[in-house]
């Protein structure tokens, strides 16, 4: 092992972080909470308007139920869709996709058939009138139960009403998907990237060492 292989395994296996704190400096207000999901979003409640649109602010919002959010400029293609139909799916991207997810941000669905010109596969939902792309690792059928207008972006707070995972990546004996086999891509700061190598798990921090 090098010692600067060393020196980043004792600090993160160590407790207490060990680096130098380093000279800040401050910024003007703006979003610096990266990296963020870089997810295709896809819309239309008939084939004639289904769309794909590329999102970063996307996240979380609480569990039980369990419920997400995308925030989108009413000037997008897909803003007045989602609106009317009040429901979208969120389809996960990895590696494979990483080329079309790009592509979908920059070309608007008024100008051309996003699936058929990245060859993606719109399949029938279970439960919202809006596709999910089928090569899609992991697709979230959310239902809209509120927009909030917030200034550039308007809030869709959805709740999840059903989610499809790629058989490939669950483990046969214990059901548990794999994030790091599906090869998930994150959005920073204008920027795609491969996520990394992993360094710890939810609890570890705090788990009994074995003397």
């Amino acid at each position: 092992m090098t010692d600067a292989k060393r020196k980043d395994t004792d600090r993160v296996a160590g407790g207490r972080a060990s680096c130098e704190p380093g000279r800040h400096v401050t910024w003007k207000p703006g979003n610096m909470i990266y990296p963020l999901p870089a997810v295709l979003v896809s819309c239309g409640s008939v084939p004639e308007e289904y769309n794909l649109f590329t999102v970063a602010w996307v996240g979380t919002v609480c569990t039980n139920p369990p419920m997400c959010y995308i925030s989108v400029r009413p000037e997008r293609h897909s803003y007045p869709i989602i609106k009317r139909n009040r429901e979208f799916v969120i389809n996960l991207t990895n590696e494979d996709l990483a080329y079309a997810t790009d592509w979908c941000g920059v070309r608007s669905g008024r100008d051309c058939n996003k699936f058929a010109e990245m060859g993606l596969t719109p399949a029938e939902s279970a439960v919202v009138a809006a596709p999910y792309v089928q090569q899609a690792p992991v697709s979230i059928e959310c239902r809209v139960r509120d927009i909030i207008p917030l200034g550039s972006h308007d809030m869709f707070l959805a709740e999840v009403v059903n989610v499809w995972a790629d058989e490939r990546y669950i483990d046969p004996e214990t059901g548990a998907f794999s994030l790091a086999d599906a090869r998930l891509i994150a959005y920073s700061h204008g920027h795609y990237h491969r996520l990394g190598e992993e360094i710890g798990k939810f609890g570890w921090s705090v788990r009994k060492r074995k003397k």
